[in-house]
């Protein structure tokens, strides 16, 4: 059995991929370092207020020190690095390097998804507690300050389209890119991400989930399946597109119903 993240999209593929951006209009300076080898190279470690301290969050902690929320625009490189250390973890200087800036390129880039469409990005956080008297903080490093993040849109592009003029369909969302770094895995971080992504999709008023999974990654689907998703059963012949990926890579589609 393949070692592999726990979710397969259109963009874990070994060629550069199709990539979407993740940030959220609300933006900041970045405050960004070179690779995952040391992020520190260009900006030392700094401390950044997480948006549990500026915000309401818009979903349930897993712990105290794990917040999940919208990605904003100075987590962009984080994302990146957390996303090519889980799909491509063998790569060595320089191709580690160009993924990760082909990816920070993407979604840093501003492009918007296609009319009547939503994407987002979720990033679980490590953030901190501190109390001083009647002082409530709460604050992450940058170094190592993402650990998981995953991509939710309404695109449903990996859907048949309806009709005669293959109109997209509606009221589905769709995950895809779930990553969680390696140190912090086994923690619960992907499931409470998967969470936080039907929460936004309740939200957006979808009705439903969904999310393409390696057929031989059991942790993932097992994962799945105890969150609500069940294997849908793609009809012989279909011609549905599926997502990009290692050739010969097999895929099992599942689905959820959102319920209120």
């Amino acid at each position: 059995m393949r070692s592999a993240p726990f979710a397969v999209s259109a963009s874990a593929s070994l060629s550069l991929p199709r990539l979407q951006p993740f940030l959220t209009s609300r933006s900041t300076l970045p405050s960004l370092g070179l690779c995952h080898r040391d992020p520190t190279l260009f900006n030392p470690p700094v401390i950044s207020c997480c948006a549990s301290q500026t915000s309401p969050n818009l979903f349930p902690s897993l712990s105290p020190e794990i917040v999940v929320r919208e990605a904003r625009f100075e987590d962009a490189w984080e994302v990146a690095d957390t996303h090519c250390s889980s799909f491509y973890p063998n790569y060595s200087f320089p191709v580690d390097l160009l993924l990760r800036l082909n990816r920070f390129i993407a979604m840093v880039s501003g492009f918007s998804a296609p009319p009547g469409c939503t994407m987002s990005c979720l990033v679980a956080v490590r953030c901190h507690e501190l109390r001083l008297g009647s002082l409530h903080m709460v604050f992450g490093f940058n170094r190592g300050y993402v650990a998981g993040a995953l991509t939710i849109d309404t695109l449903a592009e990996f859907l048949p389209r309806r009709g005669p003029y293959k109109h997209r369909r509606k009221g589905i969302a769709y995950i895809s890119n779930v990553a969680v770094r390696e140190e912090d895995r086994r923690k619960g971080i992907a499931k409470t991400l998967v969470a936080g992504a039907e929460s936004l999709a309740r939200k957006w008023g979808c009705r439903s989930i969904a999310l393409h999974c390696d057929s031989e990654n059991i942790a993932a689907i097992r994962l799945y399946k105890s969150q609500g998703f069940r294997c849908i059963q793609v009809p012989e012949n279909a011609q549905w597109p599926e997502p990009r990926a290692i050739p010969g890579t097999r895929f099992n589609f599942m689905m959820k119903l959102l319920t209120n």
